[in-house]
């Protein structure tokens, strides 16, 4: 098995299925028996939900909300995702926690490193919502620096496409894939990964991204038992 802990970066975009908005349960359930199966093979699972489904901070500052209260609300939004989350993996009987970057109580508990890893040690599927609980950053820079705290093997980012491509494959169809690849190139190629502060810290602590095709049933299985099915991006 190629990973012991792995952070799982999410995008609130993928829950929304072929319905276009809000949460579909058909997607959510799939995702849960994804996670759970790599439960299963005792893997320690820290997981970050981004929010665009719901609400994005960014497009509402564009569309003159205060930039402040627009992240904000994309915090609120991606709590809702994680416990969407969690509800599909209580229902398929896989222990999980949800914690938080804002304090919320009785909604998931205070966020802190070694409370996340306590849990993922004793088997729970730990949920880390709030993004980092600050606004100007993103959910993909909340999950390098969970990933990174939580001292994870590799961030694991399950997107539509099965990895990074020269351009954006749905758009151009030249666009070639990249086995793998340097942080250095990413940024200065100016790819689409995450975001450049994001990218940053993963270089910067050496956390290894793995971008892959999680809309397909079975992925997150191969990639830990070391498939070769995405793009790794290292130093």
């Amino acid at each position: 098995m190629k990973f012991n802990r792995i952070l799982l970066k999410l995008s609130g975009e993928s829950l929304q299925g072929k319905q276009g908005h809000g949460i579909d349960t058909d997607r959510l359930t799939d995702y849960a028996r994804q996670i759970k199966e790599v439960a299963d093979m005792n893997v320690q699972i820290g997981i970050v939900i981004g929010g665009g489904n719901i609400f994005r901070g960014l497009s509402g500052a564009g569309n003159g909300y205060d930039r402040v209260k627009g992240d904000q609300m994309g915090m609120c939004a991606t709590v809702i995702n994680s416990l969407a989350l969690s509800s599909a993996l209580d229902a398929i009987g896989q222990k999980n926690r949800v914690l938080t970057a804002i304090r919320m109580e009785p909604i998931g508990e205070y966020y802190s490193k070694w409370k996340a890893i306590e849990s993922m040690q004793r088997g729970e599927v730990v949920i880390m919502s709030a993004g980092t609980g600050s606004p100007y950053f993103t959910t993909d820079t909340g999950s390098s620096l969970r990933g990174i705290e939580i001292e994870a093997d590799v961030m694991l980012k399950g997107t539509r496409v099965d990895g990074i491509y020269t351009a954006d494959p749905e758009k151009d169809p030249t666009a070639t894939k990249f086995h793998d690849i340097t942080y250095q190139d990413v940024i200065t190629k100016g790819l689409k990964v995450m975001d450049i502060t994001a990218t940053a810290m993963c270089m910067q602590n050496n956390l290894p991204i793995y971008v892959f095709n999680m809309d397909v049933i079975g992925n997150l299985k191969k990639v830990i038992e070391g498939e070769d099915i995405g793009t790794l991006v290292h130093n």
